[in-house]
């Protein structure tokens, strides 16, 4: 998007894209930034919608990316970057500084994907989001790829964004998935991972 890499499917980020639009979210926070396509898109959109801030959140933020986000204009100023871990609780404190009370959120996890790092951040960050509005939970597809075609990584089947969201859908009835979003995909990264609030 706008030249730089996203690490998704185009099928997911029309979907994204398809929440971002009926539910107009005033920030949108996203953990794992890669190559900052995926920021530049959720900005676009925003920007055409008059909707509101894009918080992207990594270990890693390179120099010169920056420099590329930072070269679009009104798009590029709606993005706010934040260095460090998800997970950490100065990093969480960071958001909420920006965000303030405000609970109109979306939150796209799709950083580490070990179940421990993503259990986490759904219970870090699903506080931040309201009634009606989604929580993205990427990668959920690794529980459903086959070990042996799986790229050797800390996680794979058993351990992965899917196996924490089963955990943490035991633990929160704030959130259900929104099986008309996962029925309009004929294939996604994230089935089951599309959340939405529906409890205060």
């Amino acid at each position: 998007w706008m030249g730089e890499p996203i690490l998704n499917l185009p099928q997911d980020m029309f979907a994204i894209q398809d929440i971002i639009c009926r539910t107009k979210p005033k920030y949108i926070i996203e953990s794992g930034v890669a190559w900052g396509g995926s920021l530049l898109f959720y900005s676009t959109i925003m920007e055409a919608i008059d909707g509101g801030k894009i918080i992207g959140i990594d270990t890693y933020i390179p120099d010169d990316l920056r420099e590329r986000l930072n070269s679009h204009g009104k798009i590029s100023q709606r993005i706010t970057l934040i260095n460090g871990s998800s997970v950490e609780q100065t990093t969480v404190d960071k958001v909420r500084a920006i965000i303030g009370d405000c609970r109109e959120v979306m939150v796209v996890l799709d950083s580490f994907h070990t179940h421990e790092h993503v259990l986490n951040e759904l219970r870090l960050y699903s506080p931040l989001v309201g009634k009606g509005f989604y929580l993205v939970c990427g990668d959920t597809i690794v529980e459903d790829i086959p070990e042996q075609t799986h790229r050797t990584r800390p996680w794979g089947r058993g351990n992965n964004p899917k196996t924490a969201l089963w955990q943490f859908l035991k633990e929160n009835d704030r959130f259900e998935t929104d099986k008309e979003t996962d029925n309009k995909l004929l294939l996604t990264c994230n089935p089951d991972g599309y959340l939405k609030c529906v409890k205060d």
